[in-house]
């Protein structure tokens, strides 16, 4: 159960002004919480609470930050199956798939508490000439400052523990924007934060209408923004002036079956199966396209449909349910008259397909025209297209032939075919013998093309946070 009302979060005071934002849960359709909403002049404050914080954040030394990062993972620990369960109501994710976020929020935690005492600098040899003979260059990283945060609805605690982990551990002061459908993961984060010692003012969590939320991209005060979401993010990026942006944009991953797969198909179904349609395929690196080689693809394709057709579908609380709702009825709505659209063009429905509000069953196509939107765009559910290829170099290239470009799954057991993928495929990731979907949180997460700019993962994060600065030193 969810606590009747969450507060906000104002330079790290919890703040109860109205209960405005109504949570439900997905699964039912009926409010579950209502949620305190800021308006444009508590952002305001925010900012400048942000701006004010910048110093005494700086000054933190990083085992205090440490300290800080360490204690929000012990009371993660604590607080585990209230988190999962939160996510299961507000985000209709299946239970389990809500217990994986929650030990995913506790890793990424960790790994910031290590990686805040690891921010460390150079030493260089100026002396490449004889013009500077005697002189020495020292590089410090420093905050870049406060940050601005906006996470999408679908990994309510880990998407926004990939943006407040880092900026703790780099020393930046931040106001963050969680999704109007899912903020009660964030708002409990924010509880957990306000136990610490950070300085007044380095956080605030602010639960916020799209119309009152400019500011989170336009003040010239805040030093970078960090958008995980939709296409929008380009618009984002656009109105963002001056300050440093870093998009995570989503994708249409593939994942290549090699020729020489046959003897290890037991595997690769059940992992396509999972990145397929884990957490009702509301993920960025959801397996969307399958390409198959022509020898493999009529086995693969019914053993895949049969296993898709296993699926239990239904309320995600209880531990037997693979499938749950989509966050909302028209997000299902929209899926639906894609599938629709495809089929109007050739597609054949191999399984699923039907919709009964919010949920749709898992649904597998085939034959899709590539400019097809279930194909060319981002499904974001539990949809995914099957294909066959002959040659390596064709899926490869069908793999490329996208607008987005975020990771990539290859099923081979050729060392050449899997080093040909890594130097060829225009993704961010490239991940071998397993689904696209494999994250691991501290490893560099990102895309190119139309699925973002910049990358995450604790320390890369913590680069963007942070900025070299030179002294040099005369000796005299």
């Amino acid at each position: 159960m969810l606590a009747k009302t969450y507060p906000y979060y104002l330079a790290n005071t919890a703040t109860s002004p109205n209960t405005a934002l109504e949570v439900t849960d997905k699964y039912s359709g009926k409010v579950a919480t209502r949620v305190a909403l800021a308006d444009a002049k508590t952002i305001d404050k925010a900012i400048a609470a942000a701006v004010k914080a910048e110093t005494p954040m700086r000054r933190l030394p990083p085992h205090a930050r440490q300290n800080i990062l360490e204690h929000c993972v012990a009371r993660f620990r604590e607080r585990h199956d209230e988190l999962a369960m939160a996510l299961c109501i507000e985000a209709g994710k299946p239970i389990r798939d809500a217990e994986g976020e929650v030990t995913r929020l506790i890793d990424t935690f960790k790994v910031a508490a290590e990686e805040s005492v690891r921010i460390d600098g150079d030493v260089m040899n100026l002396e490449i000439s004889e013009r500077s003979n005697g002189y020495r260059g020292f590089v410090q990283r420093v905050p870049i400052g406060a940050c601005s945060f906006i996470t999408p609805f679908n990994f309510p605690l880990n998407l926004v523990a990939h943006k407040v982990a880092p900026a703790i551990a780099a020393g930046c002061p931040f106001v963050l924007k969680p999704s109007g459908k899912t903020p009660v993961g964030a708002l409990i984060i924010g509880e957990i934060l306000a136990e610490t010692d950070l300085p007044k003012g380095a956080f605030s969590i602010l639960p916020c209408s799209v119309d009152d939320a400019d500011a989170f991209v336009t003040d010239e005060r805040l030093k970078l923004l960090s958008f995980t979401g939709g296409q929008i993010g380009w618009d984002l990026k656009a109105k963002a002036g001056r300050k440093k942006v870093v998009l995570e944009l989503g994708g249409n991953a593939a994942c290549i079956v090699d020729a020489d797969q046959k003897r290890r198909l037991d595997d690769v179904i059940d992992r396509l199966i999972f990145g397929s349609y884990y957490q009702s395929g509301q993920s960025c690196i959801k397996v969307q396209r399958i390409l198959i080689h022509d020898s493999l693809y009529e086995t693969v394709r019914r053993r895949f449909v049969a296993a898709t057709k296993q699926l239990k579908a239904g309320d995600p609380k209880k531990r037997s349910t693979f499938l749950g709702p989509l966050i909302d009825e028209a997000s299902a709505k929209r899926l639906e008259s894609w599938i629709d659209e495809a089929r109007t063009r050739g597609a054949k429905v191999l399984c699923g397909g039907g919709r009964k509000g919010s949920r749709l069953e898992a649904t597998v196509l085939e034959k899709v025209p590539p400019d097809a939107k279930i194909s060319a765009l981002e499904a974001f559910g539990p949809v995914t297209l099957l294909a066959p290829f002959k040659h390596f170099d064709d899926a490869l290239a069908q793999v490329n032939a996208s607008d987005y470009g975020l990771q990539a799954g290859v099923f081979t057991q050729d060392i050449s075919h899997a080093m040909q993928a890594w130097d060829t495929l225009h993704v961010g990731g490239v991940i071998i013998n397993d689904v696209p979907s494999f994250r691991v949180d501290n490893m560099p997460y990102g895309g190119v093309k139309g699925s973002g700019i910049g990358r995450e993962g604790i320390r890369f994060a913590i680069e963007d946070m942070t900025e070299r600065r030179l002294m040099v030193l005369r000796d005299v």
